[in-house]
C-alpha cells in the first residue's frame, strides 16, 4: 500500500504563522512570529514536505518570496507554496528561489493557458489548487464562488498537463470538523491526477481514513490546525499512515 505523506502547513501573514477558519481573514488565529523557526522545527520532527501558504499574496496581492525563500533554505526539505500564484513570472520568482512544487489556484480557472505553458516548462514543479464550498469552486482567496463545479474543475484541470491536485474543502479549512473524504474520492476519480488531501483534519482517525484512500491516487494530506493546537504529534501523525502496512505484514 503507498504510504500518505503527512504535510504541516505553514500558513503566512504579515511575517507571522497563522491559520485561518474557512479562509477569511478576520478569524485568523496567530500561532508563531517566525515562519523559519517553524519550518526548522516541523523538518527536525520528521516532516518530508512542507507546504506554505502565502495569505498575504493571496488576499493583498502582496507576495512575501523573500520569506518563502528563507523558509527554503532553512528547512533542508522539499517546499510547496501557493497564495496569489496567477501568472507564469510569479510561479518562476518562487522556482527560482527553490520552491519544490508551485501551486496554482484561480488561474486555472481564469487562466488556463498560464497553467498549460506552466506544467510545459516545469513538469511536476507545477500542481492546482481546487477549492471549494458546496460543491463548487471557489477563486480569488476563496472569495469568490463560481459556476464551475468541483467535479467539473477537476476534469478541465486534468488536461492542462499538470499531474497534481490539492483539494480543499473550505467550509472545513481550520474548523477542526473533520476531511470530507467523499468529495476527495470523487475528486480523484474524476481528475485522474494525484491528489493531496486538505482541509479539516482533526484526528488521528481523520488520517487513517485519508490514508485508506491511497488506491484512488490520494497520497498526500496537510495538516494544520490540528498540530498548531496539539491535537497529535507530527510523529504520532506519521505512525498513523503506516498501521494498515504493519497490519498487513503480521497477517
Amino acid at each position: 500500500m503507498s504510504k500518505l505523506i503527512v504535510v504541516p502547513a505553514v500558513d503566512l501573514r504579515r511575517g507571522k504563522v497563522v491559520r485561518l477558519r474557512e479562509g477569511r481573514p478576520s478569524d485568523e488565529t496567530v500561532y508563531g512570529d517566525d515562519p523559519v523557526e517553524t519550518a526548522r522545527a516541523w523538518a527536525a520532527q520528521g516532516a518530508l514536505r512542507l507546504h506554505v501558504v502565502d495569505l498575504d499574496g493571496a488576499i493583498d496581492g502582496k507576495p512575501q518570496t523573500d520569506v518563502v525563500g528563507a523558509i527554503i533554505a532553512a528547512a533542508g526539505i522539499p517546499v510547496e507554496a501557493g497564495g496569489g500564484i496567477r501568472t507564469r513570472e510569479q510561479a518562476a520568482r518562487y522556482i527560482e528561489r527553490g520552491v519544490d512544487r508551485v501551486i496554482f489556484g484561480t488561474a486555472a480557472l481564469a487562466a488556463p493557458e498560464v497553467v498549460e505553458r506552466a506544467a510545459r516548462d516545469w513538469g511536476g514543479k507545477v500542481a492546482v489548487a481546487l477549492d471549494a464550498r458546496e460543491g463548487m469552486a471557489v477563486v480569488v482567496g476563496w472569495r469568490v464562488t463560481s459556476a464551475v463545479s468541483a467535479l467539473d474543475l477537476a476534469a478541465r484541470i486534468r488536461g492542462l498537463g499538470v499531474t497534481r491536485l490539492q483539494y480543499t474543502d473550505v467550509t472545513r479549512d481550520g474548523m477542526l470538523v473533520g476531511p470530507n473524504l467523499e468529495q476527495t474520492a470523487a475528486i480523484a476519480r474524476a481528475s485522474g491526477l494525484r491528489i493531496t488531501a486538505a482541509g479539516g483534519v482533526s484526528t488521528l482517525d481523520d488520517i487513517r481514513r485519508t490514508a485508506a484512500l491511497a488506491p484512488l491516487g490520494v497520497d498526500e494530506v496537510i495538516v494544520g490546525k490540528a498540530l498548531y493546537e496539539r491535537r497529535f504529534t507530527l510523529a504520532e501523525a506519521i505512525a498513523a499512515t503506516t498501521i494498515d502496512d504493519d497490519k498487513e505484514r503480521s497477517e
